[in-house]
């Protein structure tokens, strides 16, 4: 069949055809834009934290009554995280603890920047976490080269005091982004305003920053921990509860911290900050909460995108085929088969559509330019692209076959009749 009579016959309803196959293009940049961002989010939301997270809680704790203008006052708070530690430890539901500012995806972040020399030198920006001998164990980490702290390593203060610990452990992304040549053991690294260095003594896989979406995938993986115990009114455990025994063990660490400090005030809660105590998939569900609606709203708007064109098809191409049905009864007479009316509409569906569809690549492309400049999205792939011009390919055949199907079932006769 020549595409003579279809041009020809698509110049008297250019209007029709314009408003198909630009519905078609805007269609194809939104839908493969919006499947790009949902691929992206749920990559995020399944990303892995490296640690353990199973039978893993993080609680929060307050004592209003702290002093930290006296020094009296800061070595009564360290008296109380010690024997606050040493009664969670007890506990027969737990299997390890310690005190930290933060976890990964609690968005408790604390952030300083990184250098090879003093001063504002800042290379990369780190998420800090602090530590203590117990926390590679709490956590389920692995070093994967160097050691643990040493108990007399872990020493105290605060988040606005000069970080400059003599020792860290490092995540292998910041260990590599310093030293790339992969000997970061044993090198020295200073953090904002440090006049003294921090030796790398030990270097884990992976640790998640406390934001769960970081600007770039190396912030992401650029966690230190730093032996240090924090001396403020507030204060965060880690637990790691014996396995399968999470539940028991979320009464029994709130029954000993209170019993160590029954003036203490632990949030009663169940997320975020009203969260006294919330286990790791609680922390990981309040995280990606965000990125869960913004994905099921992205896919609830393509599928109705995707529907109404879909609906716009059948409907133009039913609305072509009543009013060429004369015209079709004429073909008929002069000897087209039912085979040739059925192929000539879905080849005019196809050159509408496929025009849109290629004005649509171009858009979806254009699209994601204009986010990459405003929101930090990452390039479009092709394999998005395809896969979006096949849907709606597929999408315009299967609505204009209908109409086309009844096109070729008009006989002579019959358009003799409606004429």
């Amino acid at each position: 069949m020549t595409l003579h009579p279809i041009v020809s016959a698509l110049r008297h309803h250019k209007a029709g055809a314009l408003l198909i196959a630009l519905q078609v293009a805007l269609t194809l940049a939104i839908v493969c834009n919006a499947l790009f961002i949902i691929r992206a989010r749920f990559d995020s939301i399944s990303r892995a934290t490296g640690i353990v997270e199973k039978d893993l809680l993080f609680v929060a704790s307050s004592s209003p009554k702290s002093d930290m203008n006296t020094d009296a006052g800061k070595e009564a708070i360290r008296s109380s995280v010690d024997s606050d530690l040493i009664a969670l430890r007890q506990l027969a539901d737990v299997e390890d603890a310690y005190e930290t500012n933060s976890l990964p995806l609690t968005g408790m972040t604390w952030t300083l920047g990184s250098g090879l020399s003093t001063g504002m030198n800042i290379e990369t920006l780190v998420s800090m976490y602090c530590a203590d001998e117990r926390t590679l164990s709490t956590l389920g980490l692995q070093l994967i080269a160097g050691r643990n702290f040493q108990s007399n390593e872990v020493g105290s203060g605060s988040l606005f005091d000069i970080v400059q610990p003599s020792v860290i452990i490092v995540t292998k992304a910041l260990a590599d982004r310093h030293f790339p040549q992969g000997d970061a053991l044993g090198k020295q690294i200073y953090f904002s305003n440090a006049t003294k260095a921090s030796t790398i003594v030990g270097i884990v896989d992976r640790l998640q920053s406390a934001a769960a979406n970081g600007s770039a995938d190396g912030m992401v993986w650029s966690s230190a921990l730093i032996p240090q115990r924090l001396v403020a009114p507030s204060r965060y455990y880690v637990v790691r509860a014996k396995p399968g025994r999470e539940a028991a063990a979320t009464k029994s660490v709130l029954a000993a911290l209170y019993l160590q400090d029954p003036e203490r005030v632990i949030p009663d809660g169940y997320s975020g900050a009203d969260a006294g105590v919330r286990t790791f998939e609680q922390i990981r569900s309040d995280a990606y909460r965000s990125d869960r609606r913004l994905s099921l709203l992205m896919g609830g708007m393509s599928i109705i995108l995707l529907a109404v064109t879909g609906a716009g098809v059948a409907g133009l191409s039913s609305f072509w085929v009543g009013q060429r049905r004369q015209q079709i009864g004429v073909r008929r007479a002069l000897g087209a088969t039912r085979r040739n009316i059925l192929s000539y509409f879905l080849l005019e569906n196809a050159l509408i559509c496929g025009s849109g569809i290629l004005a649509g690549v171009l858009l979806a492309y254009g699209l994601n330019q204009w986010m990459m400049s405003q929101f930090e999205l990452s390039r479009l792939s092709s394999g998005y692209v395809l896969l979006g011009a096949a849907m709606l390919s597929l999408l315009s055949l299967m609505a204009a076959f209908v109409p086309a199907l009844r096109a070729s079932q008009v006989t002579p006769v019959e358009a003799i009749r409606s004429a």
